[in-house]
C-alpha cells in the first residue's frame, strides 16, 4: 500500500498485540499500548490497522492462519504422534502461564462469543485444532501407539474438552502450572487407549 510504514512486518505486531492481550485484557488493549510494546508511535498502527478493532480482527486472522501450521511445525519437532500431540497442547496453553493471563484470554473468549466477526474466527481456529488432535490421534492408531480399536472422533472431542476443563480448574485452584496439569490431563485421557505401558506423551527435546 502505497504511504505504508515500513520497518516492522504485521507478524511482529501481531506478536506484541497477543503479549499485551495477555498482560493487560481487552481494556488494556489499545493501540498506544501495543505500540509501545513494538517500539512504534500509535499512527503507524492506525494506519496499518485502522482502529483498536482492526487491529484485533488482524490478530484473530493471524490465530487462524498460526492454528493451520501450528501442528505440522510441532510434529516435525517430535519422535511420535503422542509426543506431537502433547507438545502442541503445551504450545496452545503457554501464553496463559499465570491465572492472570487466562483470565484476560477468557476475557477475549467472551468478546469472541458475542461478536459475529470475532466468533467466526474463534470457531476456525477451534475447527483448526480439532482436525490437528485428531489427525495425530489418527497417526497414532495408524503406527499403533494407540489401539485399533480406538474411537478417534470421540477422543478427539474428549481431549478438547478436558483441556479447557483443566485449565478453568488450575485457574481456580492454581496447583502446579498449567502445562502439567493439561499433559496430566492428557496422560490420564489417553492412558485407557494406549497399546502399551508407561507414559507415551512426554516430548522429546
Amino acid at each position: 500500500m502505497a504511504g505504508r510504514p515500513r520497518g516492522v512486518e504485521d507478524v511482529v505486531i501481531l506478536r506484541a498485540a497477543a503479549r499485551v492481550m495477555g498482560r493487560l485484557g481487552p481494556s488494556g488493549l489499545t493501540l498506544a499500548a501495543v505500540a509501545r510494546e513494538v517500539g512504534l508511535v500509535p499512527g503507524t498502527l492506525m494506519q496499518r490497522f485502522g482502529s483498536k478493532r482492526g487491529l484485533i480482527l488482524a490478530l484473530a486472522d493471524r490465530s487462524v492462519q498460526d492454528a493451520d501450521t501450528l501442528s505440522d511445525r510441532i510434529r516435525g519437532e517430535q519422535e511420535s504422534a503422542l509426543a506431537a500431540l502433547a507438545a502442541l497442547l503445551a504450545e496452545w496453553m503457554a501464553p496463559m502461564a499465570s491465572p492472570e493471563t487466562f483470565a484476560h484470554h477468557l476475557a477475549f473468549l467472551c468478546m469472541d462469543l458475542t461478536d459475529p466477526e470475532l466468533h467466526e474466527r474463534a470457531l476456525a481456529v477451534h475447527e483448526a485444532q480439532r482436525r490437528a488432535v485428531r489427525a495425530l490421534l489418527a497417526e497414532a492408531v495408524s503406527t499403533g501407539e494407540l489401539q485399533a480399536t480406538t474411537e478417534v472422533d470421540t477422543l478427539t472431542a474428549t481431549v478438547q474438552a478436558v483441556t479447557s476443563g483443566t485449565g478453568l480448574g488450575w485457574a481456580l485452584d492454581r496447583q502446579d502450572t498449567l502445562v502439567r496439569r493439561v499433559r496430566h490431563a492428557l496422560d490420564v485421557v489417553l492412558a485407557p487407549n494406549t497399546a502399551g505401558a508407561g507414559a507415551l506423551t512426554t516430548p522429546t527435546t
